[in-house]
This record gives C-alpha cells, sequence and structure tokens, in this order.
C-alpha cells in the first residue's frame, strides 16, 4: 500500500508563518484593515526593499516593511483608461501596461490594482482601425457608453483611394441603406485630397469601410480621434491615461 499523502490533523492545524501584510500596515500607521490594504495596492508599501502590492502576503519577523513616508491615500476612484490602440491589433487589457502610460498623465491618479477589476471595452473598433478606444469599471461611464451609446458622436479620420462617385459625399451623409435599413444621417467631409472626417452617432466604426465602397472609395486606414466630448488629443499610439475626475463624455 503507497502511503498516504493527506496532511495529519497536526498539519492541518499548523498556523501559517508570518502575518498578513495588511494587518501589519495597519497597526504602524495606524489605520483600518481596508486603508492598510489601499496603501498597499497603491504601491506604497515595500517589502525588503521590493515593492508589495498583495494585501493578503504574509510576511516574518525577519522581514523588513517600509510604508513611504510621502504616503497619502487618494479617494476610492472607478477608473475609466483611455488608450490609443494601435492598428492591426484587437484591444485589451493587455494594452495597459503601466510602463505605458502617458508620462504627463494631467489626471493625477495614483495606479491602484484593483482599477483592473470588472473592465469592460466600450465602443469597440475593428482590429484594422487605430485610436482612442475606453476600458471602463465606472457605473457611469458604462451606462453612457452603452445604454446612450446612440447619443453619443464619434470622429473618425478615414484615408481612402479611388474617385468618389459624383453624389457621393451627400450619399455618405444622408442616403444609404445597409441590410435593408437607412443608415442614420452622418457628418462627412473632406480633410485633404484621400482624407475624409466622419462624426456619426449609431454608425459602428466597423461600417465606415463599407460606405465608403459604396460611393466608390477603398479605405486604407481609420483612426478614431473622439468619443462624444472626449478627444484622443496626442496621446501617443499604443500609450494610455486615466479620464480625470471632471471629465465626461
Amino acid at each position: 500500500m503507497e502511503p498516504s499523502t493527506a496532511p495529519t490533523k497536526a498539519q492541518a492545524q499548523a498556523p501559517e508563518e508570518g502575518q498578513r501584510l495588511a494587518k501589519l500596515v495597519a497597526a504602524r500607521v495606524p489605520c483600518s484593515r481596508r486603508e492598510a490594504e489601499q496603501y498597499i495596492t497603491e504601491g506604497w508599501v515595500r517589502v525588503d526593499g521590493q515593492l508589495a502590492d498583495a494585501p493578503q502576503m504574509r510576511v516574518s519577523e525577519n522581514q523588513r516593511v517600509t510604508i513611504d513616508p510621502k504616503a497619502r491615500l487618494q479617494p476610492p476612484v472607478s477608473a475609466t483608461y483611455l488608450i490609443h490602440k494601435p492598428a492591426g491589433i484587437l484591444a485589451t487589457t493587455e494594452l495597459l501596461n503601466p510602463a505605458q502610460r502617458l508620462k504627463d498623465d494631467p489626471s493625477g491618479i495614483r495606479p491602484n490594482k484593483t482599477h483592473q477589476i470588472g473592465l469592460q471595452m466600450l465602443l469597440a473598433l475593428p482590429r484594422p482601425a487605430s485610436g482612442l478606444c475606453v476600458f471602463s469599471q465606472d457605473a457611469r461611464v458604462l451606462r453612457k457608453l452603452t445604454e446612450d451609446a446612440a447619443f453619443i458622436e464619434q470622429e473618425l479620420i478615414a484615408e481612402v483611394r479611388g474617385q468618389i462617385a459624383p453624389d457621393g459625399l451627400a450619399r455618405l451623409c444622408h442616403g444609404l441603406q445597409r441590410f435593408g435599413r437607412p443608415l442614420p444621417p452622418a457628418k462627412v467631409s473632406w480633410q485633404s485630397e484621400t482624407r475624409l472626417r466622419f462624426a456619426v452617432k449609431s454608425i459602428a466604426p466597423d461600417a465606415i469601410e463599407w460606405m465608403c465602397a459604396q460611393v466608390g472609395l477603398e479605405l486604407q486606414a481609420l483612426r478614431r480621434i473622439r468619443i462624444g466630448r472626449i478627444a484622443m488629443g496626442a496621446l501617443p499610439v499604443g500609450q494610455w491615461r486615466y479620464l480625470p475626475a471632471g471629465e465626461r463624455f
């Protein structure tokens, strides 16, 4: 008979070594356990010189725990991320790498592990397109960009080639039917000989290529530069920033 690998009763009841980091921080500050967890997840605590972001980790008496003397807790934030998605990839939370945060992010928000819990991508862009994308855990933003999405104007720049039909611009603005139904009115104008600006409501970005084809144009590239009142501005490709509390879509 093979020896049992099940833990003995004594092993099962043996206490875990050390104490939870959050408990130790709460005693050191002093503060509540919840505030201690926030100190940790906001990056104010180090264990043996290494940044610690897991409140549940256990530390022994021999380990050195330090709390930044400049530590100040920020008000709880429901985070919304604005990212400049590169062309050719899908927007995922993997793009929210701390190293890719805009250096001069005007939000003043300190990163926190909890900011990426329950994130949802809103108003998705097609894989070939680039431009402004939104991830949020904020219930107000989620509602605005889902339930009220039909009323939110999106601005996109389309690089095209080909010869537009004589009435093409007018048809892009109002006159195309897709899937047997007329498309909502759009504001479309030339920015240059090869560049069109689209300002649309209730028209998904993935319909722009089809719209261009209906008037004799071939879409070469598509970039979203604004959603509602939020513009991408000078946000570099691949970088992200937080949506400040005072900005609204």
